[in-house]
């Protein structure tokens, strides 16, 4: 495990996922990204998005995950993203930092700003992967 990062009060975390089946691979990132700053803003892929990234609908739709991500303590803020290839929400919530899960990259469409971006090592064990959770809900026939 690396040492925690000491939270910078006042500091604006930024993080975008799925999250969809929220699991504790999830809670793990969203502590990770919390410990870079005092305030966390999760911004919630749009059902679009998630069909043109993963090939899929997610099995919630955006206002569901976003009301569940809201409904996390840890969770200072949540929106939904923009649409597809957009990213001025980053203008508009004017983060410090923009925190990357392991298996995220920076967007071409990014447009530089004051933000630094940082990448999160990858604490989400095989059994977390939502694909996974997938699979083994439709094997049990749920």
């Amino acid at each position: 495990m690396s040492p925690l990062k000491t939270t910078e009060t006042g500091k604006t975390v930024v993080v975008f996922g799925v999250f969809d089946l929220l699991h504790p691979g999830h809670l793990h990132f969203l502590e990770a990204a919390k410990r870079y700053g005092s305030r966390l803003v999760v911004v919630v892929t749009r059902d679009a998005r998630v069909k043109d990234d993963k090939g899929r609908d997610p099995v919630f739709d955006e206002k569901e995950r976003l009301l569940m991500v809201r409904a996390l303590s840890i969770v200072d803020k949540a929106i939904l993203g923009d649409s597809p290839g957009k990213y001025s929400v980053l203008g508009r919530v004017k983060p410090d930092i923009v925190a990357l899960g392991h298996d995220q990259h920076v967007p071409k469409a990014v447009k530089a700003g004051p933000w630094r971006f940082v990448r999160l090592s990858a604490k989400m064990r095989t059994k977390y992967r939502t694909t996974n959770l997938r699979k083994a809900l439709s094997e049990k026939g749920t």
